[in-house]
């Protein structure tokens, strides 16, 4: 009998619905985001954020426009006890921000969580309990009323502990965990249970949040529950409907679209879906599908290289090349009569029409990111072994991104030429393109130190013939010097992609450096190489700025 055994799984029950209302409307608003970066996509982690990062990320959300965002489980450890009292304690939070927690029902655990949150201005404190019925009968072995009691329980002491602290404003939340595992009529019981407790109203509502921990089912079966549970919830207008979708299944943005047909105000996920096993909902999917409706997503994705820097630098996770929107080749084409077909679109568009251009679903512009052509190198046609011969011949091992955008350098070439090309032309062509000695500017030393895990960088450089000094700070000395040419600069910059390496295999060998950075929204390649690592990318950072003032001034 094979392994791949699929008789030994049951198919979701769908939900006996025949008034059905979901499908007929239409999303026009953006739902109120709250963000779950610093607790769900943290814990996720195979190495959690340090302060830093978690400081680095949350003034990112706020940058993006998150109005709220969950920093954590005070109660849980003491580096998210930490982290919350470092946002409070040196007055972090944006007055339009409000932060979120999340505790389980359990005395201990919520005195810790509000002792933690002392001093903030608005908080929400997030209650959960797990209602689905795998839960109740194979992990905590209790009943109905039980797992009711307990949430009853907790909702008993989040209103006695923020009854002790009336400076705060205190939002609370409830989510009957493993929502979609649970049968629908006992959800609407056990969060009305927790309702009775904390008897909201239209103008003081809490949020009842229904998350898929685990996606069971096709999008349109989770709706039909989210709608039935609304229909049947008592207090609706009093309640904020939240969403929290995982990605089981791969469906977590289509399953919180059809959750906000289906009536819910209010969407938790992560930058890029983060999270636990397949990850939470992707909020730059979710708010960029918006936007391409002429939907305000009320989040600013305009900078996404300067997201994706700050996601990587925090997470250590990488950015798939195909992502939706946020990936290096989803405005890159690489067939034929793809790019026929957008150079005509292109060619045609009025500033001021509506963006219709075929296989561009957005402006690439909008995301701070262009369109680029890429062609395919044909290995018999004398050109595909390009970063193949550059390797062997040269120690030369290009990464990915800049085998693509010198391709079609040597393709140009070899058009020009009517015939094949060397491995030496293809060396020179590379050195021209990306080892040009620099004129107008070099760097004549530096100086680095650390201190509390920040590195200070000061250099000496020639600036336009005028010998200056800059000094910068960040996570490494590379990010220390973006940050210090960043200010000599005048310019946002972030640095997209870094790659080293040594040339050979010997003891003394020179290493070579690739980077490609982000300048006011335009990109551009540096490549140095240097008997020093340090030297090199600082070097080939200073290239590509070069490139990019160059190319500046030549326009």
């Amino acid at each position: 009998m094979s392994r791949f055994d699929h008789s030994k799984y049951q198919p979701f029950a769908p939900v006996k619905k025949n008034n059905r209302r979901w499908p007929d409307n239409v999303i026009e608003t953006a739902p109120r985001w709250c963000s779950v970066d610093l607790r769900d996509g943290n814990q996720a982690l195979i190495e959690p954020m340090n302060v830093s990062q978690k400081i680095r990320l949350f003034k990112q959300l706020v940058k993006v426009g998150f109005k709220e965002i969950e920093i954590g489980f005070p109660a849980a450890s003491q580096p998210d006890y930490d982290f919350v009292r470092e946002l409070i304690d040196n007055d972090m939070i944006p007055e339009d921000v409000t932060i979120q927690v999340l505790v389980q029902a359990r005395q201990h655990l919520v005195e810790r969580t509000f002792e933690a949150l002392k001093g903030a201005q608005c908080a929400v404190v997030h209650l959960y309990n797990s209602t689905s019925t795998v839960q109740r009968e194979q992990v905590f072995a209790m009943g109905r009323q039980q797992i009711i009691q307990i949430a009853v329980d907790g909702a008993h002491m989040l209103m006695a502990e923020a009854e002790k602290h009336p400076d705060t404003e205190w939002v609370f939340q409830y989510s009957p965990e493993s929502f979609t595992g649970t049968e629908l009529d006992y959800a609407v019981e056990v969060v009305d249970a927790v309702t009775e407790v904390w008897q909201p109203s239209p103008e003081r509502k809490v949020i009842v949040n229904l998350p898929a921990t685990v996606e069971m089912s096709t999008p349109n079966v989770f709706a039909d529950q989210v709608e039935w549970f609304i229909d049947h919830v008592a207090r609706r207008d009093s309640l904020i409907i939240s969403l929290h979708t995982h990605n089981d299944r791969g469906c977590a943005v289509a399953a919180s679209e059809l959750g906000l047909l289906a009536g819910a105000d209010r969407v938790e996920g992560t930058l890029l879906g983060n999270g636990e096993r397949t990850g939470n909902l992707d909020v730059v999917t979710m708010g960029m599908n918006m936007y391409s409706q002429g939907i305000d997503p009320e989040l600013d994705f305009s900078c996404m290289d300067e997201i994706i820097e700050c996601y990587k630098a925090c997470t250590q996770l990488p950015v798939h090349p195909r992502h939706p929107y946020a990936g290096e080749l989803v405005f890159t084409a690489f067939s034929g009569s793809h790019q026929d077909a957008i150079n005509k679109c292109l060619s045609r568009r009025a500033e001021e029409d509506s963006w219709n251009v075929a296989y561009l679903p957005i402006d690439p512009a909008d995301l701070g990111r262009d369109y680029q052509e890429v062609i395919r190198i044909n290995s018999q046609s004398g050109k595909g072994g390009m970063a193949y011969v550059l390797a062997r011949e040269y120690g030369i091992q290009l990464p990915r991104w800049l085998q693509i955008e010198f391709s079609a350098v040597v393709q140009k070439a070899t058009e020009q030429m009517e015939g094949e090309i060397s491995t030496a032309q293809i060396y020179e062509l590379f050195k021209a393109n990306y080892l040009q000695p620099m004129e107008q500017y070099q760097m004549n030393g530096y100086q680095a130190s650390r201190d509390n895990g920040l590195d200070t960088l000061s250099a000496e450089m020639q600036w336009f013939g005028e010998s200056v000094t800059i000094q910068g700070q960040g996570n490494g000395i590379v990010a220390a010097f973006v940050d210090a040419m960043n200010k000599q600069l005048g310019q946002p910059m972030v640095l997209v992609e870094y790659s080293e390496h040594a040339l050979s295999q010997d003891a003394g060998a020179e290493a070579i450096t690739y980077v490609q950075m982000n300048i006011d929204g335009q990109r551009s390649t540096g490549v140095a190489i240097s008997e020093d690592i340090v030297t090199a990318s600082l070097n080939a950072i200073l290239s590509a700025v070069a490139g990019q003032v160059a190319g500046a001034v030549a326009a």
